[in-house]
């Protein structure tokens, strides 16, 4: 059977960890990683405790970097191990208590029995027992995931993973030092269309997760700022579009003033939303989505998008006006809204 090695991010961890390394290590884990992301002085002896295990390794940060990189490196580490023929993948375990080693188990049997996955050690949030504030997080991050990614994932920020060896390089050059990088960890996969697992584990929560190391407010803002950061860039790039648009339109105004109204309008207006039009295509294609796709085989498709939504926009818009009499002004910002986000969506999943 392939080897597996076990992750263990540790901060000011309590005397329980050396119990629970005891478990994994009587359970049959002979190469366990612990990481010491700088834990206080007095935390030393604790971890030459463990450190004494011969299934120990222990790695130190010289001051606190964060989850992520801790897991990045030991994900590098991972992979300077001699003889990878003989590894599965790794699993990366939480420190405080929350992971049952039999649930650690059953991720490690997934693993060794799968090609390229990321198996998530999925908790159960429709328990009384549950924290408010970890039930409302998780289902707000888990609405948030599939609007902007297209993929239902039931328990986003578990930190019990089995990563296949033959995916874990996508993962190390990823951004994200703390707990949003297991968000970015997650965007990657489904952008790179790893198969992604679902085990369901039992949920624990020791003394209301009091020894959880989770910032409430900032790591939450890293987190969501992730998830919507190509949306952020995607509104930028419309924003300028926008602003190009009705530039030359103003332009072409003036040089078209010989013209009739009408033609001068229709006119001005084309040539304007063209020339938006191909830098919004372009901006979309190499900085926001970053497509690897030829033009032959996105341009078509955009375009197709751009008209259907414009068409989509009219016929809305004419038809709630008749319905409830409202501005046709007022209806269009709602309705424009909408599209816009579902354009999103499309551009991503199906454009680029």
């Amino acid at each position: 059977m392939k080897k597996c090695l076990i992750v263990i991010p540790a901060y000011n961890p309590d005397s329980e960890l050396l119990t629970y390394v005891e478990n994994l290590v009587q359970f049959g884990f002979d190469s366990i990683l612990v990481v010491d992301d700088g834990s206080a002085p007095e935390k030393k002896p604790l971890f030459d405790k463990l450190e004494a295990y011969s299934e120990v390794t222990l790695m130190c940060h010289a001051t606190n970097l964060g989850k992520g990189r801790a897991l990045k490196n030991a994900i590098n580490y991972f992979m300077n191990l001699p003889n990878q023929k003989q590894w599965s993948g790794l699993i990366t375990v939480d420190s405080d208590g929350q992971h049952l080693v039999e649930d650690v188990i059953k991720v490690h049997k997934e693993l060794i029995g799968s090609a390229t996955s990321l198996i998530m050690g999925t908790r159960q949030f429709d328990k009384g027992d549950i924290p408010i504030k970890s039930k409302l997080g998780n289902k707000v991050t888990k609405v948030l995931f599939k609007l902007m990614y297209g993929k239902t994932i039931n328990d986003t920020q578990t930190g019990l993973r089995g990563i296949t060896k033959d995916i874990l390089p996508q993962f190390i050059k990823l951004f994200g030092e703390r707990f949003d990088y297991e968000i970015h960890m997650l965007i990657a996969a489904v952008k790179n269309k790893v198969d992604i697992k679902e085990i369901p584990i039992q949920t624990i929560y020791l003394n209301g997760n009091s020894e959880s190391h989770f910032r409430p407010v900032m790591d939450s803002l890293e987190i969501y700022g992730l998830l919507f950061r190509n949306f952020f860039k995607y509104m930028g790039v419309s924003l300028m579009s926008f602003l190009i648009d009705i530039s030359f339109f103003q332009l072409f105004i003036v040089l078209l003033g010989t013209l009739t109204a009408s033609r001068r309008i229709v006119l001005a207006s084309i040539l304007a939303r063209i020339i938006s039009s191909l830098f919004n295509y372009g901006s979309n294609k190499l900085y926001v989505f970053k497509s690897e796709k030829n033009i032959q085989s996105t341009v078509f498709k955009y375009y197709l998008l751009v008209v259907l939504q414009v068409a989509s926009s009219a016929a809305l818009v004419y038809f709630f006006y008749s319905l409830t009499g409202i501005s046709e002004i007022f209806i269009k910002v709602l309705i424009d809204g909408l599209l816009f986000f579902f354009s999103y969506r499309i551009q991503k999943s199906l454009v680029f």
